[in-house]
């Protein structure tokens, strides 16, 4: 589905980028485009084209000749009051819990019992981990390395942060741009694989803000790099990483024996039965950094699994706990965990794959066990995606006349962000909501919703008997 495809014409690999950008009426424009590769690019070449991206008074804007950058990411709640209310944002979001829509009203109700019920035990969690997320530090910090990693290589640019179900919100990082005078802007999500449930959730709710705002949808030209797991710098980054935790002699005495273990987060299968790429940019992405592995004589065996599923269907299997006991009863007696979705350490890594996880595998008789760190600030990294940046730059730039365009080995390829979320689904179809609705019958669903009826009747009843002070089936008893 995904392959060979482009966006308005346009087509990208990873090592070449298209020149151009989409002209003509709404998203079925025309591209004139050549391959070129990044040393073509320069902030001087660049410069007036990010310059005629003006107001339409023909000014530049408060920023002139500075393109924006907005990294999009997760969020996750700071101290333990916010863990309820982060809950409620995550499970609100429709590309979460996608209901049809003669149901969808009661979301929010859905919404404020799941959040409910799971924030105890989401508390502790954090609580483990020192009371709060360290995601929002952590994306601020990659945000001010990109800038500066920008800034040596020539760029002017200014970075900022969104965050899709807490602070900083994605509509207060969409307000300082707009504040900015920012009329350039490229979109980076933090996640290396594209899916519907993170990358695709951050930009439906961008593409909304961008076309409510009449100045934003004039003035601001944006170009979106939806998946970069297959970046060489990435690639690499991961690979040092990987090959400096199995050279610890104090934690592998045999580095040979270990188990190289990729714990990604995983996502409904129904999403990727109805398209989601996900998982085929996650094999892909592990693929390539073992390959990476091998060139430099590390030829471990290596797993691949998904963690973090929720609810009662069927999520992306292996799941990670299965996989540990599976390999614990092969005999594998060291395992190294490879966050491979994450590019920052938060709740999965530090508290999942650190604690759970962990004790998981000294239960099952794992001896050795070593994690890989998230990638946070690494300078390769960092550095890598600033050249992704660099290189997209050209798609926001002025059309030029070019009589060629290069391939594509992009899954989802860069583009506009209506542009590729209708390369995504043209139909906008809904996909499986990860909690299956109503099913007639004696079934599994069916117990599942009568519970939840169930619970929904008692905590009104509880609340009407809390306001009115009336007991509400004594007052029912009471009419006959």
């Amino acid at each position: 589905m995904y392959k060979n495809t482009c966006i308005d014409g346009c087509m990208v690999s990873n090592k070449n980028v298209c020149v151009g950008k989409v002209i003509g009426q709404g998203r079925r424009g025309l591209c004139r485009a050549a391959a070129v590769s990044t040393s073509d690019i320069n902030s001087d070449s660049l410069s007036n084209n990010i310059d005629d991206c003006g107001n339409d008074d023909g000014s530049a804007g408060h920023n002139e000749g500075t393109m924006g950058v907005l990294l999009l990411n997760l969020g996750g709640p700071e101290k333990l009051e916010d863990v309820q209310p982060f809950l409620y944002n995550l499970f609100a979001d429709p590309d979460i819990i996608r209901l049809p829509p003669s149901v969808r009203f009661i979301q929010p109700v859905i919404a404020s019992l799941i959040s409910m019920l799971r924030s105890p035990k989401s508390k502790e969690g954090y609580e483990s981990i020192g009371g709060g997320s360290p995601l929002r530090q952590i994306t601020e910090e990659q945000a001010d390395a990109l800038k500066d990693s920008l800034i040596e290589k020539g760029f002017k640019a200014k970075t900022y942060v969104a965050m899709r179900y807490w602070n900083p919100f994605t509509e207060d990082a969409v307000a300082e741009i707009k504040e900015d005078g920012i009329t350039s802007l490229v979109v980076l999500p933090l996640y290396p694989q594209f899916s519907v449930s993170t990358s695709g959730s951050s930009l439906s709710l961008l593409e909304r803000l961008l076309k409510e705002d009449t100045y934003l949808s004039t003035n601001v030209k944006h170009v979106v790099i939806p998946s970069w797991y297959q970046r060489p710098g990435y690639v690499a980054a991961m690979a040092d990483l990987i090959e400096g935790e199995l050279n610890k002699e104090e934690t592998f005495k045999d580095k040979k024996s270990v188990e190289i273990f990729f714990s990604a987060h995983g996502v409904p299968q129904s999403y990727v039965d109805e398209g989601d790429p996900y998982k085929e940019e996650m094999e892909a992405c592990v693929q390539l950094i073992m390959e990476e592995l091998k060139q430099r004589g590390v030829k471990n065996s290596h797993t691949l699994a998904y963690q973090s599923r929720v609810g009662p269907v069927e999520w992306l299997k292996p799941y990670t706990d299965d996989s540990i006991r599976y390999l614990a009863q092969k005999g594998v007696k060291s395992l190294l965990a490879v966050p491979i979705s994450f590019v920052s350490e938060h709740i999965e890594t530090l508290e999942e794959i650190d604690m759970e996880y962990r004790e998981l595998a000294e239960e099952e008789g794992i001896k050795n066990w070593g994690r890989v760190p998230a990638l946070n600030t690494n300078k390769k990294f960092i550095d890598d995606l600033a050249d992704a940046v660099i290189e997209a730059l050209p798609y926001i730039a002025p059309v030029r006349s070019f009589s060629s365009s290069a391939g594509s080995d992009s899954l989802v390829p860069l583009g506009e962000v209506d542009a590729l979320l209708e390369t995504y689904d043209r139909d906008r179809k809904e996909l499986p909501p990860p909690v299956w609705m109503w099913r007639w019958g004696w079934t599994r669903s069916a117990e599942m919703w009568n519970g939840r009826i169930a619970m929904i009747s008692i905590i009104t009843i509880l609340l009407i008997e809390a306001v009115t002070g009336k007991g509400v089936l004594a007052n029912l008893f009471s009419l006959y």
